[in-house]
């Protein structure tokens, strides 16, 4: 992926890593398009960042994201960047007697389904420009669970392997498929969660991360050092220590 001179439409980017994103891709040189839920918050962000551009998405209904895609490819015709960024972490109690799954479906809906949503309806047209790329956004969650958090885990695990998938599938096109896994990142993606000490500061994870994207060719797996813990436990042959580890403040 060409580090600047792209139009790149970034989904949940009014607040924590996506916000930043947005920023930051400006700030080298591309036309960025946000998305979010919440017309006020994109406003604000598109007023501090002039020049940005914003709409709001609902990222869980199937006909917004049709209509969507198709106004934002008449509006923004040169589009050939999309990053799926959006995405909801809550907490789970597996073993309640009686198991709420409104989380676990709105999680499923939000984190899997919405980016496969919208990349099926932009990619007609992203394989149509001389060069294109796919960014999923998935997590080190992936790799090794926060078992208070399952279905989160377990979305970001499916669009690990998705992106695998998509990757081989679009091999000797001109779309290129990257995939972005943060480790745990001061931001407000949960209650408490940008003042957690064992998370890794947002603007150190931004300046690993943009470096990363800027090198070229650019890495399938943009993954900063602090993420090779979880990345590797598995293949090094330490994942129950690991998720041991991981799950021992929770």
């Amino acid at each position: 992926m060409t580090p600047n001179g792209n139009t790149i439409l970034i989904t949940g980017a009014t607040s924590g890593i996506g916000r930043e994103l947005a920023r930051e891709f400006q700030n080298l040189g591309n036309k960025v398009i946000i998305a979010g839920r919440r017309k006020a918050v994109i406003d604000e962000a598109t007023t501090a960042n002039p020049g940005m551009s914003g709409y709001v998405l609902d990222i869980d209904d199937p006909a917004a994201i049709k209509e969507f895609a198709a106004k934002i490819l008449v509006d923004h015709p040169d589009l050939n960047v999309l990053v799926n960024n959006a995405g909801i972490m809550k907490a789970e109690e597996l073993t309640a007697e009686t198991i709420d799954l409104a989380v676990a479906e709105a999680t499923i809906t939000t984190n899997l389904l919405g980016p496969i949503r919208l990349t099926a309806a932009l990619l007609p047209h992203l394989r149509k420009q001389p060069r294109s790329a796919i960014v999923n956004v998935s997590s080190g969650l992936a790799f090794v669970p926060l078992v208070i958090t399952p279905t989160y885990n377990a979305t970001k695990a499916a669009i690990h392997s998705y992106t695998i998938s998509l990757r081989r599938q679009l091999q000797g096109t001109t779309v290129e498929v990257l995939e972005l896994i943060p480790p745990s990142v001061q931001t407000d993606l949960m209650p408490g969660h940008a003042e957690d000490p064992n998370a890794m500061p947002l603007a150190d994870f931004m300046a690993e991360t943009m470096a990363q994207f800027q090198l070229q060719p650019t890495p399938p797996e943009i993954k900063v050092e602090r993420l090779k813990f979880l990345r590797d436990a598995e293949a090094e042959g330490r994942f129950e220590q690991t998720l041991d580890m991981l799950n021992s403040a929770h």
